[in-house]
């Protein structure tokens, strides 16, 4: 009869001792704190836990460029994406309210050099315009359009988003890399890390290119590296120039942005000189100007790449278990709509959005370990 009884007392003690919460969000970056604040707003208790520093990986990196333009991107992406860059300035206006940063978001436009003739929605550039609206910008005889576009400053606005997600009561455990999904009785009980295990009835994979690591589902999620670099350079540009070889994008404190590598190179995050060289050297092609301005910094990002280029996003078949990962170039530009249709399927309402084709069962699944709890 004790013995029968000991496990009960031992289950209601860990009850008893244990928080709990109702949504664990692994990985802090732009997609995993947009999507713990949607959450919060709907009365969630949740906790984020970031395998490194919030916001320091992918979104870091990131240009910060809201592309949705038809040419730019993945037809079956499209509706999301224009619906997220229509959500951008209220998404931008409630972050920087609550969080008193201004995240540096930019309506110039962007100038795409060599854009094909059926570019929809864009006016077309003869070059007296290219040089009305950027005079430093080398003439030469480029095929041109105009896209109204925006851009934001993404390490603003990872930093807006955790400082409103630890002012709305979102808890953050940073330095905890996830091992394992927990389960009890065939569902989601929480998350065991390196160190602890966290409880919950829902687990949301937002880890970016480390979201295949771990889980009962094999993400083919990886790792693609983007080299980038700075430069200080105030009003050398107003508008996002793109070419098929380099993109530049201003800053409004002065700094211009130049990138991006993409790079199959493993979780290899380290720069290497020769790539930084070239883009630096396509930039001052474009801008003879800016050879008189100075370098800042170099750095190198991991995109979370997909096979099919499309974010992986919805339940699972491990009933609590859920994916918004995968985001590739787009996570910035995609996470208010991330946020706001995840938040949704969380919480059993039927999303605004069709997400049927980001599904996570669109790949063969390939089980792994499940810990379980105690």
């Amino acid at each position: 009869m004790l013995a029968r009884a000991v496990p009960r007392v031992r289950q209601l003690l860990y009850n008893v001792r244990v928080k709990s919460w109702d949504v664990i969000v692994v990985g802090g970056g732009i997609i995993g704190l947009s999507l713990a604040l949607a959450l919060r707003r709907k009365g969630a208790c949740v906790l984020v836990v970031e395998r490194g520093e919030v916001g320091q990986e992918a979104s870091h990196a990131a240009a910060g460029m809201l592309v949705d333009s038809l040419h730019e991107t993945p037809a079956a992406l499209q509706p999301l994406a224009t619906a997220s860059a229509r959500m951008y300035p209220e998404f931008v206006h409630e972050l920087q309210d609550e969080s008193g940063i201004n995240v540096d978001l930019r309506d110039h436009g962007a100038i795409v050099l060599h854009a094909h003739d059926d570019f929809d929605g864009s006016e077309h550039l003869a070059p007296p315009r290219i040089a009305e609206l950027e005079p430093d910008l080398a003439l030469q005889d480029y095929p041109a359009v105009f896209l109204k576009e925006r851009s934001v400053d993404p390490r603003a606005l990872v930093a807006a988003s955790a400082k409103a997600a630890k002012h709305r009561g979102v808890d953050i455990s940073s330095g905890s890399t996830v091992t394992s999904l927990l389960i009890r009785d065939g569902r989601v009980a929480g998350v065991t890390t390196e160190k602890t295990q966290y409880a919950a009835l829902k687990v949301v994979n937002c880890a970016g290119a480390w979201s295949g690591q771990w889980g009962p589902v094999r993400l083919p999620t990886r790792p693609v590296k983007g080299q980038m670099l700075s430069l200080a350079a105030p009003d050398v540009l107003q508008h996002v120039v793109r070419s098929p070889e380099v993109y530049l994008v201003p800053r409004s404190d002065g700094r211009l942005l130049i990138g991006a590598t993409v790079e199959e190179a493993g979780f290899d995050k380290r720069t290497v000189p020769a790539a930084i060289q070239h883009l630096y050297a396509a930039a001052l092609a474009l801008v003879p100007s800016l050879k008189r301005a100075r370098v800042l910094e170099d750095w190198a990002g991991l995109r979370p790449g997909t096979p099919d280029a499309l974010p992986i996003l919805g339940a699972t078949d491990t009933p609590g278990y859920f994916v918004a990962t995968g985001h590739f170039r787009d996570g910035i530009l995609l996470a208010p709509v991330t946020a706001h249709v995840m938040a949704q399927v969380l919480t059993d309402t039927q999303p605004d959005h069709d997400i049927a084709a980001f599904s996570p069962a669109r790949f063969q699944r390939e089980r792994q370990p499940l810990a379980r709890m105690a």
